[in-house]
């Protein structure tokens, strides 16, 4: 029962600002032009851009990009910058963890020039590659971001749903997953014999073998992959490149729309082994420099 109520109050205490940041996020979404308008994710720029979306804490830019890719607006470097970039409900959830906070700043970074080199790379490496003319064509499903958006357009949802009952599905849906992780780590925590021996076995385990479980649990498509990843983070259970390793793999549901496409199930596959290996890579060369720098 201690367990349970410690879980249930923590989740509660992070509930409130998991709801102003997405009234925030809305706000971001619906009052400018910037899901509007492909062209601008076409260029030299692109992957910078792509990047910079993408570490917008909201997983319809994942889908958006995917549904552009797929339609040959955009190329394979711009996607793999904006599915490096994601994090889901990752750095909603460490800024509203006062001891975790910390974190946000150095992952950003990290993150942001990692899906930049890797998108410039990738347009290197294909730079034959051919984009189709965007038009005046515009993909409303793209804006969708999971199932709360699912069923209409953005210009036919009210303000009281847009801006109120959208984010608290959001924040609601977070919450019970963070319900879950939190009674998952207290009870471990319980049984273990506190942090400090959680994050000791995880290390002997081996701070160079978590980056490339991470990395898998990254590839998940669905919102619970980043809340797991950073319930373990801030409960001591893998380190910060870990951490970094398992979310730059993290493509949130743009996955689940490319593989919707068969035809193109080679492409598909090849993407989600580049960002596996992107993720594991990032996270074992961060755990390396943190351990000769003794900071784990």
């Amino acid at each position: 029962m201690e367990i349970i109520l410690d879980a249930f109050w923590d989740t509660l205490k992070v509930f409130p600002f998991l709801f102003l940041i997405y009234v925030l996020i809305e706000i971001l979404e619906h009052r400018t032009k910037l899901t509007q308008n492909e062209k601008i994710l076409q260029g030299g720029f692109a992957p910078l851009i792509g990047s910079a979306t993408g570490l917008i804490p909201q997983c319809g830019f994942s889908v958006m990009a995917s549904k552009l890719y797929d339609r040959g607006f955009i190329r394979t470097g711009t996607i793999l910058a904006v599915f490096i970039a994601t994090s889901d409900e990752a750095l909603i959830i460490l800024i509203s963890d006062v001891t975790s906070a910390h974190a946000v700043m150095p992952l950003v970074l990290i993150k942001l020039l990692v899906s930049v080199a890797v998108g410039y790379l990738a347009n290197f490496i294909l730079p034959k590659e051919k984009l189709s003319d965007v038009g005046a064509t515009h993909d409303v499903d793209a804006h969708f971001c999971c199932s709360e958006h699912d069923g209409g357009m953005i210009g036919e949802s009210s303000d009281f749903k847009t801006y109120f009952f959208t984010p608290m599905l959001h924040s609601l849906k977070i919450a019970a997953y963070l319900l879950i992780v939190n009674l998952v780590f207290g009870y471990i925590i319980d049984v273990v014999g506190g942090v400090d021996a959680i994050t000791a076995n995880a290390l002997q385990g081996g701070a160079y073998v978590q980056p490339l479980i991470t990395g898998v649990i990254g590839l998940i498509p669905n919102c619970a992959s980043s809340v797991i990843l950073t319930g373990a983070y801030i409960n001591g259970a893998i380190t910060f490149g870990s951490l970094v390793g398992g979310l730059c793999s993290n493509a949130g549901l743009g996955l689940v729309v490319l593989f919707r496409n068969t035809k193109r199930l080679k492409r598909n596959i090849l993407l989600v082994v580049v960002l596996y290996l992107v993720g594991a890579v990032t996270g074992i060369v961060i755990n390396a420099i943190m351990i000769a720098t003794n900071m784990i």
